[in-house]
């Protein structure tokens, strides 16, 4: 299980994140800033025993990804990435077919965080990504999730095709989405899937693409021809969610 780092930033984010439990491990302070938050939000890292760093605005900016820290910036241990496998221990649990979501060539945060947000809300027990060409936990993804980086498993994996083999061989099938696939309305998507997506520029991966079962399109009516990445993860989660309901 690897760590990496998350920067909670803004005032009652920080807040937040002490008295929810999280492990912090660093804060980053405006010195001379004397405030009743920020000096609250210092009590609290005290008695966490955190580390904390008095340091000048141009430090906080720096270490900033939002830009909006409001004078503190927590580190904690982003979290950790699950395995796979605890996906598929969730989805038994549970008593559900598994419903994963894999993604490829994600590079946007905002989009990463879209997505695992989604797939929260549609019940999918995990969000899988790869180690290479895809952005990992940031402060970004962890904000635009809305918390569902909590909740949600999301594992790391060498290598997309072979994990996809792996899960293949276990009963699970995938549908990634492409606009010159089938009409998602015609498809059956009920069972233990994978939901491939991948970026608006590249799209999914050839070697990702060809180990899919089948292709399905989103019916397209205005006259641009693409979605956001994570509409179009939503629009196909909940085709499948729909169907499972019935």
């Amino acid at each position: 299980m690897g760590y990496e780092e998350l920067k909670i930033e803004g005032r009652n984010a920080v807040l937040e994140a002490f008295r929810s439990g999280k492990t912090i491990d660093k804060l980053f302070v405006l010195d001379g800033c004397q405030d009743g938050p920020v000096r609250t939000i210092v009590r609290e890292a005290k008695k966490h025993d955190t580390i904390v760093h008095f340091v000048e605005k141009e430090r906080l900016d720096q270490l900033s990804e939002t830009k909006k820290h409001q004078g503190v910036i927590a580190v904690a241990a982003a979290y950790e990435y699950a395995e796979v496998e605890d996906m598929l221990k969730l989805a038994e649990e549970k008593g559900e077919p598994p419903f994963l979501f894999i993604l490829d060539n994600i590079e946007d945060p905002h989009n990463l965080g879209a997505i695992i947000r989604t797939a929260n809300l549609a019940g999918a027990h995990g969000v899988i990504i790869p180690k290479r060409r895809a952005v990992g936990l940031t402060a970004t993804v962890a904000k635009t999730s809305a918390g569902a980086i909590n909740y949600t498993p999301v594992a790391k994996v060498t290598n997309l095709t072979a994990t996809m083999k792996e899960l293949k061989d276990k009963g699970m099938w995938f549908v990634c989405a492409d606009m010159d696939g089938t009409c998602m309305y015609d498809l059956d998507l009920k069972g233990p899937i994978g939901l491939v997506i991948g970026s608006e520029g590249e799209g999914v991966g050839r070697l990702v693409r060809e180990n899919c079962d089948f292709v399905a399109s989103i019916p397209m009516k205005g006259d641009i021809d693409s979605l956001n990445a994570s509409v179009a993860a939503g629009v196909l989660a909940y085709e499948i969610v729909r169907q499972r309901m019935r």
